[in-house]
């Protein structure tokens, strides 16, 4: 992330592969006008979401639809979030016990979940 009069330059890169990604400058342009915290849960949410296609694919299963919806409760500066809660729904080519079976399953198994449910030091170099 690169940030400068108003100005963002938010990038990604995962095996050498880069992408760029839009985000809006708060409106003083001192900043992202998404915070942290969004951006967190919108983490989980776009993890859940990858990682339910990827295991429904497992299963033979053809996923049409997917929702996420992510929440936590954020204090003051310096206090981590608490209550991180999640809720997803799936449409595919399935019976409903066969996609709650893969919501389940896949809940089991989402990485970034299950590295903030294990706990992260995080180091600054």
């Amino acid at each position: 992330m690169q940030s400068a009069a108003g100005q963002l330059q938010p990038s990604v890169q995962t095996n050498g592969a880069a992408q760029t990604l839009s985000l809006l400058p708060k409106p003083t342009g001192e900043g992202s006008a998404v915070n942290g915290g969004e951006l967190l849960l919108l983490a989980l949410a776009t993890c859940f979401c990858n990682d339910l296609y990827r295991e429904a694919a497992k299963r033979n299963l053809k996923l049409t639809s997917v929702t996420v919806e992510c929440s936590a409760e954020f204090g003051a500066a310096g206090e981590p979030g608490t209550n991180f809660r999640y809720q997803a729904q799936a449409t595919a080519d399935a019976s409903a016990a066969e996609i709650e079976a893969l919501i389940q399953h896949t809940d089991r198994v989402a990485e970034i979940h299950n590295t903030l449910r294990r706990g992260v030091a995080i180091t600054l170099t």
